[in-house]
């Protein structure tokens, strides 16, 4: 029986970049009176980054291309800055790690994890640390706590179980939702309480103008698609 022949080496696909902030990057250029050629040169001489030309700069500072990892890094020394003054907000493990300026090695040796362990959470994008590790993480990263569920991979279950809450009855779901979000008792029932009765509120509002039950759907839908920030609005929004 005759082996099939070997398939040459596929080169791995780049790491996802990170939420670049274009409009960040073209200020901080301008308040040092530097133009793109400027920063193009110190690319080239100071971190060894030959490709780097003017139109490349312009390209980042259009939102056209987004600048790599390192490339990001190297400019935010270029304009006297820190790599997070370049980024957008972010989403996750990898972008708040680069936010920071930290290197992988630096969470793997805070948090006490081995470090291909740790690269492949973030490369996968999900986190399996203890309480113990989720809490050093926290602090490294500076996480705030609707950060810290999202890195943690934890958002997706949030959003399913605050649906079942506003569709069903939502004392059902203080104590699963207690676990996934560590917040005082009364704060999370009032929370819960108040998105059921905005979003029952909102679907009988649509039926009784005279909407149908179509417009209803629609505005029910963009409801729930958006409850997880509808649900950290909440919280930062209670007394």
């Amino acid at each position: 029986m005759r082996r099939p022949p070997a398939q040459p080496n596929q080169p791995s696909p780049p790491p996802p970049t990170p939420p670049f902030d274009s409009l960040a990057a073209r200020r901080l250029r301008a308040a040092l009176n530097m133009g793109p050629e400027h920063v193009a040169y110190g690319l080239r001489v100071s971190y060894g980054m030959p490709h780097a030309t003017p139109d490349l700069v312009i390209s980042w500072e259009r939102g056209i291309i987004a600048p790599t990892g390192p490339e990001l890094t190297a400019l935010a020394g270029v304009l006297w800055c820190s790599p997070g003054e370049l980024i957008g907000r972010p989403r996750t493990l990898r972008e708040h790690r680069i936010a920071r300026g930290l290197a992988a090695e630096d969470i793997a040796r805070t948090v006490g994890l081995e470090l291909l362990a740790y690269l492949s959470m973030e490369e996968h994008d999900e986190w399996h640390g203890t309480d113990r590790q989720s809490s050093a993480l926290a602090d490294l990263l500076e996480l705030s706590l609707p950060d810290f569920v999202t890195v943690t991979g934890r958002a997706e279950k949030l959003a399913e179980l605050l649906r079942s809450a506003v569709t069903t009855r939502w004392q059902a779901y203080v104590k699963p939702v207690s676990k996934i979000v560590p917040l005082d008792r009364r704060l999370l029932e009032g929370t819960l309480q108040e998105l059921h009765q905005a979003y029952q509120g909102q679907m009988v509002a649509t039926l009784s103008w005279g909407g149908g039950s179509g417009d209803a759907g629609d505005d029910g839908q963009d409801f729930l698609d958006r409850i997880v920030d509808r649900f950290w609005t909440t919280v930062e929004r209670s007394p």
